[in-house]
């Protein structure tokens, strides 16, 4: 059981659309488990037995190429939905990316309950048409844009993402965070070689757009200028 009014993300995630009563039903299906770095918490093609929400830390949704290498299909951060609720296989592996807090469910006792509220299946149908969008978005990015655009893209990206799950109360946008991959995991997201994102960060670092204080570490001094760099031409 699992007490959501304790839930750093309870007003953004799915469940936001229950009502109290609702809230508390739904808290004694599921419970909290910790995700350490590297941990998978789904096997890509393994029968869907969970759905959970992401409390804390960015995890990996990643498929397997017929060469057998990895290919990152998407990253979720806090408030976000993973899992297949209503389905039988998982067409993605999930991975912790960092360290990570789930709020986890089974599938069957999920979709029961889903079935019962449909104030919370109109949300699960808002945020899928929601990953819609940014999968379009994406395979624009990944068409149209040239490798600094792509870059510029991934650091706005999650910039507003973190900055979004709370952690600035001030602004809606983080100008300092850790990036939740490496530069080879950044590489598989964009379409890229670890080559040309070290070589893009490091323009990117020189024209004073953003700072790299540690391989992990983003800060960014030009907000406009990378947000003007991420359209296409």
């Amino acid at each position: 059981m699992f007490d959501c009014d304790e839930c750093l993300v309870r007003n953004r995630a799915i469940c936001s659309a229950l009502e109290p009563d609702e809230l508390a039903m739904l808290g004694k299906l599921g419970r909290k488990q910790q995700v350490a770095r590297g941990q998978t918490l789904v096997w890509e093609g393994d029968e869907s037995l969970v759905v959970a929400n992401v409390i804390r830390g960015v995890l990996k949704l990643s498929v397997s190429t017929a060469d057998g290498r990895e290919q990152i299909v998407g990253v979720v951060f806090p408030s976000d939905f993973i899992g297949r609720p209503f389905g039988k296989e998982s067409p993605y592996g999930i991975t912790a990316l960092t360290e990570a807090e789930v709020c986890i469910f089974t599938r069957s006792a999920f979709d029961s309950f889903a079935k019962d509220h449909p104030n919370l299946q109109h949300k699960l149908l808002q945020r899928t048409l929601d990953e819609l969008d940014r999968a379009r978005q994406w395979m624009m990015l990944l068409g149209r844009k040239t490798a600094s655009e792509r870059i510029a893209t991934l650091l706005i990206e999650v910039s507003n993402r973190l900055g979004a799950t709370g952690c600035s109360a001030i602004e809606p946008f983080l100008d300092r965070f850790e990036l939740p991959m490496d530069r080879q995991q950044m590489g598989d997201v964009l379409g890229l070689t670890i080559e040309t994102v070290s070589r893009q960060l490091t323009k990117l670092k020189d024209a004073d757009i953003i700072e790299l204080p540690d391989r992990r570490s983003v800060i960014i001094k030009d907000r406009r200028r990378l947000e003007d760099l991420s359209v296409a031409a």
